[in-house]
């Protein structure tokens, strides 16, 4: 009962708080580039205009990959951080704006929503390069991290094919204290939370973290019949149901918030 009642007000103090409209939402997934290296760009511009700027806001030159991660970074008043990732690269068969503009486009939203209230862990947002190409930019991003850096992640947030249905968590490899926060999260807000193992339909961001044994969850919403708009010419912004995509927005606005308070 009493930890119901924590997640009532918790939840009662997030609908006040930053949130970013839905015509805002929509206009940053309307704004998907043609390539992945006009996407990186667009993605700085879109972190900048959220109010990430300065040394806050750098690229990471990764290994075999033409364009760079992008990392905008949320200081905290503690060490730890809680890093949020998506990739921006998309493979040319579609307009990829599902996979996966719909999950980096979101981080400058999460960034604006958090940006204003006091922090204890530092939020690293990422838009990773070349995740088609076998997850390299984030690879890359947690090996050149070292061990203290490593034990420093306290979560790792992946975001990827959002908005073709209400919003879904990949459960098989995800850190059970993830999850059980996320699905009290969406319960407090009474907005919709699936469970879709899509782990064996390919791998994500996510896996490089879980890989490390970094905590780490996979947040999508993909179905069996919505998965194979990937990598197709399906991937089109007619694919993205606004209001499932708004209100995976306003969850994991909130489920961040939660966890910065763990």
């Amino acid at each position: 009962m009493a930890r119901r009642l924590v997640l009532t007000l918790f939840a009662a103090a997030l609908i006040a708080a930053g949130q970013v409209p839905k015509a805002e939402i929509e206009r940053r997934l309307r704004a998907f580039e043609d390539t992945n290296f006009k996407r990186e760009l667009r993605l700085q511009s879109l972190f900048e205009e959220a109010g990430c700027t300065g040394d806050n806001l750098t690229e990471q030159r990764v290994k075999h990959a033409q364009a760079p991660n992008v990392i905008c970074t949320l200081p905290g008043s503690t060490g730890s951080e809680i890093v949020v990732g998506a990739h921006f690269d998309f493979v040319d068969r579609g307009k990829g704006v599902v996979d996966n503009w719909s999950g980096c486009s979101l981080l400058p939203s999460l960034f604006q929503s958090l940006k204003e209230t006091a922090r204890h862990h530092t939020f690293v947002f990422i838009g990773f390069t070349n995740e088609e190409e076998g997850l390299v930019g984030s690879s890359f991003y947690v090996h050149q991290l070292g061990k203290e850096a490593r034990r420093n992640i306290q979560a790792m947030v992946n975001l990827d094919s959002l908005g073709v249905s209400s919003t879904k968590m990949e459960v098989d490899r995800a850190d059970k204290k993830l999850t059980t926060a996320l699905a009290s999260v969406a319960g407090s807000l009474k907005l919709p939370l699936g469970i879709v193992n899509v782990h064996r339909v390919g791998r994500s961001d996510s896996d490089s973290f879980q890989d490390s044994k970094i905590p780490a969850i996979c947040i999508h919403s993909l179905t069996n019949d919505t998965w194979t708009i990937l990598h197709s010419p399906r991937d089109q912004f007619s694919a993205i149901r606004l209001d499932d995509y708004y209100d995976t927005y306003l969850l994991v606005r909130a489920y961040l918030a939660y966890l910065d308070e763990l």
